[in-house]
């Protein structure tokens, strides 16, 4: 009989590419993985990784093996699943992961609701960007996670796990008051080619989402400021130095001399929550609804502040 832990020393290699990746997700020195995976090799009799560079990849052997180690880890996840659906208290440990912007509005309230009706779970919280919650997720680091799909920069749904949409959302654009176009209800993206941009980081979905939509409208954007944070990117634009692209579901209240207009083309994303389908247990159910009924609050919350206005 194979030992379960060296499996997913395997599995952890194979998943992140490396012993040193596989080390930190399963929260353990990289000699502990080269030792437990050392052992494996000599319980199968056959090579299972093979130096690469300065790492490793997976043999044939390797490869199956591991491959046949996700559909147990699967079953696993399930029998685990199938045994807390029988208790009527949900316990246990939940591991949320989300977008920045639905981490400011909607994560803090999504976890109280579900801490007040399930005071014995432990609840944890990351956040990140969908290129790195999904496969986070994918992983078993994290048990549900809210990620987004823009309609120019859609993300792949990678088998294995469900998907649920919660929300339609659009980016608007930020521009100072005393600009030209300030009292425009629609600003033309084409029009402010010649400005600097503030955005996200380098490397970041948000920041390739305002490049690419940019260059589709026929200029390279000069991204002056790179700033982790939707309000502080609107404060540089506050002070005259820049515009950017902010999301409406960012929910940020735009200081004195800023604009908020909605843009041509229009820019859009779905909001999702996902889990791994092999894995809705209570808790997960619980994280589902609970994460559902505040994105329809803000939906709620949004309509009425549409018809204050009008």
């Amino acid at each position: 009989m194979l030992n379960l832990e060296r499996l997913r020393a395997l599995h952890a290699v194979a998943e992140n590419g490396s012993v040193a990746a596989a080390a930190r997700t399963l929260h353990v020195t990289p000699s502990g993985i080269s030792q437990q995976l050392n052992k494996l090799e000599r319980e199968v009799g056959v090579a299972l990784l093979v130096p690469q560079g300065r790492g490793v990849r997976l043999t044939e052997a390797g490869r199956v093996l591991a491959r046949r180690t996700a559909e147990v880890l699967s079953v696993l996840a399930q029998a685990e699943a199938e045994i807390a659906s029988l208790h009527s208290e949900v316990t246990g440990r939940l591991r949320l992961g989300a977008l920045v912007s639905p981490s400011r509005t909607v994560l803090p309230k999504a976890v109280a609701e579900i801490k007040r009706a399930h005071p014995q779970l432990e609840i944890t919280f990351t956040e990140g960007e969908s290129e790195e919650l999904l496969p986070a997720l994918i992983r078993r680091d994290l048990d549900v996670v809210v990620v987004d799909s823009w309609s120019t920069l859609p993300i792949e749904l990678p088998d294995g796990l469900s998907f649920t949409p919660v929300y339609d959302d659009v980016a608007v654009v930020a521009i100072p008051a005393s600009h030209p176009l300030a009292e425009n209800k629609v600003v033309a993206l084409r029009e402010l080619s010649d400005h600097a941009w503030a955005s996200w980081t380098r490397g970041t979905d948000f920041h390739t989402f305002t490049v690419r939509v940019l260059r589709a409208q026929g200029f390279d954007p000069r991204i002056d400021y790179e700033v982790a944070e939707f309000p502080a990117q609107v404060e540089f634009v506050a002070q005259g130095l820049a515009v950017a692209l902010i999301p409406r579901l960012a929910r940020v209240i735009p200081p004195v001399g800023v604009r908020m207009r909605d843009t041509l083309p229009p820019l859009r994303r779905d909001i999702y929550v996902a889990w791994r389908t092999d894995s809705e247990r209570p808790a997960v159910r619980a994280a589902i609804e609970a994460l559902r009924e505040q994105f329809d609050a803000l939906d709620t919350a949004q309509d009425t502040a549409q018809d204050t206005v009008d």
